[in-house]
């Protein structure tokens, strides 16, 4: 197999072109569980109606592991935003009505959001008090089973040559409540310094899902606690200042 076109790089893979297929390399250190439970949350999405690449097979590569899924020639809408600032609200509403889609599915096998959440508060560098308060809050939201995507940003929307939008990355998918992975969504864009585009779309986000701001607001400190787990030492600095506020006006 031929990898000697890189087409990104993220935390820990390396993801190369090989014709008409995408390969996503893990690095050693990246579990085989991991590795084949992102192949099989993928699997489950792909029998829903959402435009998804689909998987052909996991192999390794050198020692690595490896997923091989169709490679989908096109534009991110992270770039187009960038090259076409005057379409910004256009390409926000296909973003968010995007998202809704995947909210709007129902896939039962995937694993629940609170339960990933809880799992997350627990390894989070907070107080004991602050992870008990957390915890409770988390345990008091509503308990849904929507698609929550967990990484839901423009880069990760692939507009292919004849327009058509393949949503990529379901390494974080899990069954649960909208609003908080609309929150992630939201501090993703506060986390690069996109201000204004975050309350954009969160107010969008909310106008077209008939669903009250201060809700998703809501889930705001336990998404922040949950995501510091992950990122860099900078990016932890930022979720934790969020996870630490009581309440947002």
């Amino acid at each position: 197999m031929k990898l000697d076109r890189i087409i990104a790089v993220a935390n820990a893979k390396t993801i190369y072109r090989n014709g008409d297929k995408c390969i996503k390399v893990f690095e050693k250190r990246y579990s085989k569980a991991s590795v084949l439970n992102e192949a099989l949350n993928q699997a489950r999405i792909e029998e829903t109606t959402l435009n998804i690449p689909k998987i052909h097979e996991v192999t390794t590569i050198d020692g690595k592991w490896a997923i091989v899924s169709d490679y989908i020639k096109g534009k991110t809408l992270e770039m187009l935003m960038a090259e076409e600032p005057e379409k910004l609200d256009e390409h926000l509403s296909l973003f968010v009505n995007l998202q809704l889609e995947v909210n709007s599915m129902r896939v039962p096998l995937l694993n629940k959001l609170k339960d990933k959440m809880n799992m997350k508060i627990s390894q989070a560098n907070l107080s004991a008090t602050t992870r008990y308060d957390l915890h409770t809050r988390l345990e008091g939201m509503p308990n849904h089973n929507k698609v929550c995507h967990g990484d839901f940003n423009p880069s990760n929307i692939i507009i292919a040559e004849d327009s058509t939008p393949y949503i990529i990355d379901w390494s974080h998918v899990t069954q649960g409540n909208a609003s908080a992975d609309a929150a992630t969504t939201f501090l993703q864009f506060k986390l690069v310094g996109d201000d204004d585009i975050a309350e954009k779309y969160l107010s969008l986000y909310c106008k077209k899902s008939n669903t009250a701001r201060q809700y998703v607001q809501k889930w705001m400190p336990i998404v922040a606690a949950a995501q510091s787990v992950k990122g860099n030492e900078m990016e932890r600095e930022f979720l934790l200042k969020w996870a630490e506020v009581v309440d947002y006006e």
